[in-house]
């Protein structure tokens, strides 16, 4: 089996495999609680949401470790699973299996692209200031949400939001728990969300704010996941709204795969790996929406595996295997407290916002577009139509300074698609 990764070709061994394999688990775990906690968010059962992100972070490792043979880990992505609850089962009005149906498809047009060269077609016609764009806004969007889950930012009448009561001790421990977060990450100190998010809930545990009975029955229980798993509804397939979620979904995952994939086989220095990677990572997709989960994608936390001596595959497996195994803590897991999960989505919030570095600002052609792109996501509290702003100015603004030629054909039949959708919402 060894032979199947080729250790010796790409200058590893075993014991560096599994140990990259350790460290990019206890790396990225903290997904399973934070994912699932989205994922209900949606009306996904919480345990039956942690379920489904063991089992597609289990399956999509796997899928990336035995067909693309790098260590790529592929677990449910931070960003693309606001996407989905708070837009596409939020403001877009979709229920979860119709949402999951949407993931479904995404990950079938996502693996058409990857095996073919529409991959690059796209990848070059989307201008990089929007792309950018997307995912800091994006990261605001994370912010905001975990400012709400941890009561620091409120509804507001007069102001529609204001800061919360800090004497409540849920907001105080969020903030005692984001500074320890904080601290961890500066330091670099290894599993850093995972440290804070287990000292965060010892602490809730300590205010008595977590109900130990809860964990008394250390049964298994996978009762609500079977009414998850597998339940798509294409109830709506005919309609707008069920493929403008479609369209926008497959858009963010390309995207950001594209750009990971190619940072990740760099990293090991193997380039020739990226069309297999990219591959497995659409595969991968196709399978979140039948497990219960929004789109895995290809996680910046693998650069902690690869760091570690991570070259192939077996990293990837040894990572997937030990997903499992969170299966048997599932009673603990889900005591995890909102004030140790919001921390987590404020700082991820923050990295995020770091690629507006990489937006061209001084041309307002391209700042202009980017900017309403960021401003709108967090504040329509919608991806999509965050997006739609950005993506119809970017080409009215290059018609009007006579710059059409920096606007690719591909670009302007996505601003039409987009503004078809904004006039079929001011319709409804």
């Amino acid at each position: 089996m060894l032979n199947f990764f080729q250790l010796k070709n790409h200058n590893t061994t075993a014991k560096k495999e599994v140990l990259a394999g350790f460290i990019s688990f206890f790396t990225i775990v903290y997904i399973v609680v934070v994912n699932g906690a989205i994922l209900s968010d949606a009306g996904i059962p919480l345990e039956a949401g942690i379920i489904a992100t063991v089992l597609t972070s289990f399956v999509g490792c796997l899928i990336m470790g035995l067909f693309g043979n790098t260590p790529i880990i592929l677990v449910p992505g931070m960003g693309v699973n606001a996407l989905f609850t708070y837009t596409i089962c939020g403001s877009m009005g979709l229920t979860w299996q119709e949402g999951l149906a949407v993931v479904f498809v995404s990950g079938i047009l996502f693996t058409v692209i990857a095996f073919t060269k529409l991959s690059t077609v796209i990848s070059e016609s989307i201008p990089n200031a929007l792309k950018e764009a997307i995912t800091v806004g994006i990261g605001i969007f994370l912010t905001f949400i975990g400012l709400q889950k941890g009561g620091i930012v409120v509804a507001n009448e007069e102001t529609f939001v204001g800061l919360g009561d800090f004497s409540e001790p849920a907001v105080f421990l969020t903030l005692t728990t984001l500074i320890i977060t904080v601290i961890l990450f500066a330091r670099q100190v290894p599993g850093n969300f995972l440290i804070s998010m287990l000292v965060g809930t010892a602490l809730a545990g300590m205010f008595g704010l977590i109900d130990w009975n809860t964990a008394k029955d250390t049964s298994f229980s996978a009762g609500s996941y079977f009414d998850v798993i597998g339940h798509l509804s294409f109830a709506r397939f005919a309609d707008l709204a069920f493929w403008t979620a479609i369209f926008s979904l497959t858009m963010v995952i390309v995207f950001e795969n594209i750009g990971l994939v190619h940072g990740h086989v760099n990293m090991i220095d193997r380039p020739q790996a990226y069309k297999r990677s990219l591959q497995a990572n659409a595969l991968s997709t196709i399978t979140s929406g039948f497990f219960g989960s929004s789109p895995t994608v290809s996680t910046v936390e693998t650069a902690a595996g690869i760091s570690a001596g991570g070259r192939t595959g077996l990293t990837a497996v040894t990572t997937g295997l030990l997903f499992l195994s969170t299966l048997f803590f599932l009673p603990y897991v889900k005591l995890v407290p909102d004030s140790a999960i919001a921390p987590i989505l404020i700082l991820i919030g923050g990295l995020m916002i770091q690629n507006i570095q990489n937006i061209d600002l001084k041309d307002f052609t391209e700042s202009f577009p980017a900017f309403l792109i960021i401003a709108l996501i967090p504040l329509t509290y919608s991806i999509v139509d965050g997006m739609a702003f950005g993506f119809i100015a970017f080409p009215i603004l290059k018609i009007i300074t006579g710059r059409s030629n920096e606007v690719s054909f591909p670009l302007y039949i996505v601003a039409l698609l987009f503004f078809v959708n904004l006039i079929f919402h001011a319709m409804h």
